[in-house]
């Protein structure tokens, strides 16, 4: 029964650095707008966060910086793509490549640091449960607030009058420029916002998830991200069902790793990605899934007057 509690807790903090990050873009594509440049937002923000936390001692502080970091990423990102009319994936992937260069950089005098010892979270009472307290109840305060940020967007872009403002500019972008409102600074502020998002993703891992520095340790997880929008056909409690559902399968291999299965490490350390494969070839024999829930506009540069 212990094993099976530390498996869901581990899934619960894996799953955290996909939901939040995976939310973030998706608020980015219901604005119409596609951003491949979470992996490199998030190293940045990895790096960001940690150097942040080696020199002040605190984590809140390591996870502000690495927000900041996403954020001024995004925000150039958004800059050239929305007002200079770059194209957005050439864009996204260029971020992407800066910041894989970038965080190994900056990070060359960071791989040998250490962070102060880690305070253990637990909610008084309901961590003592047996089985579920130590699943559930024992995990870090941002495990929680990913849950949150489900139920709070999925409130914000059904019953708010500004989610729904934020919905048209990504379903008919000509035709909320034609009812006055900025649609470029809508989206501008929705770029930011995601980016914010990816850099407290990326924060989280080099600061709670693997509490260390290295170079690459983002490991592709930006691009499950991207792939979770999709696979959730843009729905918010399907992007944090999805990003358990990789979390869940990338601590497997762990496990089944320590229990000394005979299966090549190589094929287990796949498992995440080839999951998301699968996953997302299912989807796609289904178009309309896709179809019903993805903004009108997605990947479509913005022309006032166009």
């Amino acid at each position: 029964m212990e094993t099976y509690a530390l498996l869901i807790a581990a899934t619960l903090n894996a799953g955290t650095v996909l939901a939040i990050a995976a939310l973030g873009l998706l608020i980015n594509e219901k604005a119409g707008v596609v951003n491949l440049g979470a992996e490199g937002m998030m190293l940045c923000a990895a790096i960001a966060g940690f150097a942040a936390v080696v020199h002040t001692g605190n984590d809140w502080l390591g996870f502000a910086a690495g927000m900041g970091a996403g954020a001024l990423l995004a925000a150039v990102f958004g800059l050239l793509v929305i007002w200079l009319g770059t194209n957005q994936y050439a864009t996204g992937l260029a971020l992407s490549l800066f910041g894989v260069g970038f965080s190994a950089f900056a990070g060359i005098g960071y791989v040998q640091e250490k962070l102060p010892e880690r305070v253990q979270h637990a909610i008084p009472l309901l961590a003592d449960i047996p089985l579920l307290g130590q699943a559930l109840f024992r995990q870090h305060p941002l495990v929680y607030v990913a849950m949150a940020l489900c139920v709070g967007l999925i409130w914000f872009l059904d019953r708010t009058r500004t989610g729904l403002v934020l919905r048209a500019v990504g379903e008919s972008p000509e035709a909320a420029h034609a009812l006055g409102y900025p649609v470029r600074r809508i989206r501008l502020v929705a770029v930011v916002t995601g980016g914010a998002l990816c850099g407290l993703a990326g924060a989280y891992i080099s600061v709670i998830y693997t509490p260390l520095w290295v170079e690459g340790m983002v490991a592709g997880k930006g691009w499950i991200a991207l792939a979770l929008t999709t696979f959730a056909t843009w729905r918010p409690a399907r992007v944090l069902l999805g990003a358990y559902l990789f979390g869940g399968v990338t601590m497997l291999q762990f496990h089944l790793q320590g229990a000394g299965v005979e299966v090549p490490s190589e094929a287990l350390s796949s498992l995440p990605y080839v999951a998301t494969i699968v996953v997302l070839a299912l989807i796609s024999r289904n178009p309309t899934w896709i179809r019903v829930n993805m903004p009108a506009s997605l990947g479509r540069a913005f022309h006032p007057g166009s």
